[in-house]
């Protein structure tokens, strides 16, 4: 299959839906799936109709984890195939200058757990199931679950998710802090694309320059947080979106953030 048909893009309202569309496999990655993933990140990333991403799964689930069948069938060791595919996607997610919605309708297994964990905002279906399965496989966790789940729930309790595979259903999951939302499995997409159209609204820009901020501030000291909230504060300070904002509140009126052309300030 190619990456168009495993990766369904629909641009709306701002919104840009991508769907790993592997049904028949519960969407478990080939390096199809993963590098068309990638490659409609880049794009999204350069084009200006795109204020918000939401990434989920066609069918009853999220991702699977890694299609074993397609690691096995080619001569490329763990560290080279992570490195050629799932570190580079990671990567991209976590630095791109927009918000990402994960929306996690179903099984989010391996590799497919640590997707999840990677959007900005996750939501997820009462259907959702949430495992870090790598321990049945003696495998180490990847992906950068390592790196978001303790953040998340703390060291200890990361560890004994990995240690013991265990299923975190959706109320434990909103419990743990895995997710901000979970919705009904009957409305899940019309209720994502809600959210979503709203965050959409919101200015993208400023959002985009808060996401940076977040993620340098989790490697920062106090000192170091202020100073470069500073800088990127000097950047949006001077744009079109916070001329909007104040305008809007000196009128009395929702700012229209979607109708600000932020390549210009």
């Amino acid at each position: 299959m190619t990456q168009e048909s495993v990766v369904l893009q629909d641009l709306r309202e701002g919104v840009l839906t991508l769907t790993m569309n592997r049904p028949d496999k519960l969407n478990a990655a080939n390096d199809a799936l993963l590098l068309g993933l990638l490659d409609a990140l880049k794009k999204a990333e350069r084009d200006d109709a795109v204020r918000v991403i939401v990434l989920t799964g066609a069918g009853r689930g999220f991702c699977a984890g890694q299609d074993l069948g397609d690691v096995s069938a080619r001569d490329m060791g763990f560290a080279e195939h992570l490195k050629h595919t799932y570190n580079p996607l990671v990567s991209k997610m976590r630095s791109i200058e927009k918000p990402i919605v994960t929306a996690v309708n179903g099984v989010a297994a391996g590799a497919g757990a640590s997707l999840a964990l990677a959007g900005d905002i996750r939501l997820w279906s009462e259907s959702a199931v949430f495992i870090e399965v790598f321990s049945n496989i003696a495998l180490v966790p990847d992906s950068g679950s390592t790196w978001t789940l303790p953040r998340l729930v703390g060291f200890n309790k990361a560890f004994e998710l990995m240690a013991f595979a265990d299923r975190v259903d959706a109320a434990e999951g909103l419990r743990l802090g895995l997710c901000e939302r979970v919705f009904p499995a009957a409305s899940f997409m019309e209720d994502v694309r809600a959210y979503a159209e709203k965050l959409a609204a919101r200015p993208v820009k400023a959002l985009g320059l808060t996401k940076r901020a977040l993620t340098k501030a989790m490697s920062s000291t106090l000192d170091e947080a202020l100073e470069y909230e500073a800088h990127v504060q000097e950047i949006v300070g001077s744009g079109a979106e916070h001329a909007e904002g104040l305008a809007a509140f000196k009128e009395r009126r929702p700012a229209n953030f979607k109708g600000v052309n932020v390549t210009k300030g």
